[in-house]
């Protein structure tokens, strides 16, 4: 008895040069190249069985996709729908855990956790996880917001911002800000050193050795920054820092001063001291904007870099540590690149503004 005959395979010349392209290239599926190559070989007249002994596959397997090009030509090399597990979790589940999630608490929390939400709700905690993540919910995050109530708040924003975008010519802009109260700490046993596969490890208690006060300014064209530490942070202290600042800067150009609104910043003999000196001006950030302030971001620098994990046995050492990060940081100094317009920021705050009331008023 003679077997099945195979189906003969012809080729089109666009259909030759789409399949030899396939085989050649490097970043084609694998298994499309692999019955390209069956196909190939099928049209040079071989059998299904010695295709298959060539490419190390099964014999039905050569057959099922030469049937396959015979009867859809290229469309049939590709796989076919396949529809899935049907779903098992339906649009009202969803709905009604989004609504726990954005509208409840537990009777035991503050906030949902993946698996108290799946055992109040019945789903597996992977489906909560699921679900959560495609909505973009995460409950266990919670961020602070604070919104200046400064009658003059669009002014100020468009007047500091006005200077780190389009500085006047000629002029020195400095941001000036104190970091006060930093502590000279030491941990109460010694500090485990870091080893190949061990983080380093102190303990989470410490001995308070006493505080400093460091009064910096930010020179935002070239991020030089002028700094000295205070036992205090008070008029006296701000007054000798301002000498110090006018010693630094070069005699002529216009200097202008962005502060925030400390009491210190604004007392008689401060404003005494800036009247005699008319080329010295003043710009106040809004309240509870500290943000604008970009000696802020230097003193998250200093934080992170000496403060954070240094140690201190005395406010001398730590004077001397911060003394040691001005003086490296300004033998290269790079500025900080402002890239909010004025327009900007402002849209940004009127958006979170009309978030912030339709929230309340949803809720109300």
């Amino acid at each position: 008895m003679s077997g099945r005959v195979a189906d003969a395979v012809v080729l089109s010349d666009e259909e030759q040069v789409f399949l030899e392209a396939q085989v050649r290239r490097h970043k084609a599926a694998r298994s499309l190249s692999d019955r390209c190559r069956m196909i190939l070989l099928c049209a040079q007249g071989l059998q299904s069985k010695e295709v298959a002994n060539r490419l190390g596959v099964h014999e039905h397997t050569v057959g099922k996709w030469r049937r396959r090009f015979v009867k859809d030509r290229i469309e049939g090399l590709t796989d076919e729908h396949r529809p899935g597990r049907p779903r098992t979790v339906s649009d009202d589940q969803v709905a009604d855990v989004i609504e726990r999630t954005l509208h409840t608490t537990p009777r035991d929390a503050t906030h949902w956790s993946i698996r108290t939400m799946a055992a109040e709700s019945g789903l597996s905690h992977t489906t909560i996880r699921r679900i959560w993540t495609a909505f973009g919910l995460q409950p266990h995050r919670s961020e602070t917001f604070k919104l200046s109530t400064d009658p003059l708040f669009v002014d100020k924003v468009q007047d500091i911002v006005g200077l780190y975008m389009s500085p006047p010519n000629r002029a020195i802009v400095l941001c000036v800000d104190e970091k006060s109260q930093i502590q000279a700490l030491d941990r109460e046993q010694p500090v485990l050193p870091m080893a190949p596969g061990v983080a380093e490890r102190r303990t989470h208690t410490y001995i308070r050795y006493g505080t400093t006060s460091l009064f910096a300014a930010l020179d935002i064209a070239t991020g030089a920054v002028i700094g000295k530490c205070y036992k205090r942070h008070r008029t006296t202290e701000f007054l000798d820092f301002l000498k110090k600042v006018d010693a630094a800067v070069p005699k002529g150009p216009d200097v202008h001063l962005v502060m925030d609104n400390y009491a210190t910043h604004k007392a008689p003999s401060i404003k005494a001291w800036l009247a005699r000196r008319p080329h010295w001006h003043v710009h106040f950030t809004p309240t509870s904007a500290s943000w604008i302030n970009q000696v802020e971001r230097w003193f998250a620098e200093l934080t992170r870099k000496q403060l954070q994990r240094g140690v201190h046995r005395s406010t001398t050492e730590l004077e001397a540590d911060i003394a040691a990060f001005i003086k490296a940081h300004n033998e290269n100094p790079k500025p900080y690149k402002w890239v909010k317009s004025a327009d900007e920021i402002l849209a940004a705050v009127k958006r979170f503004c009309q978030r912030t009331e339709q929230t309340l008023c949803a809720e109300l």
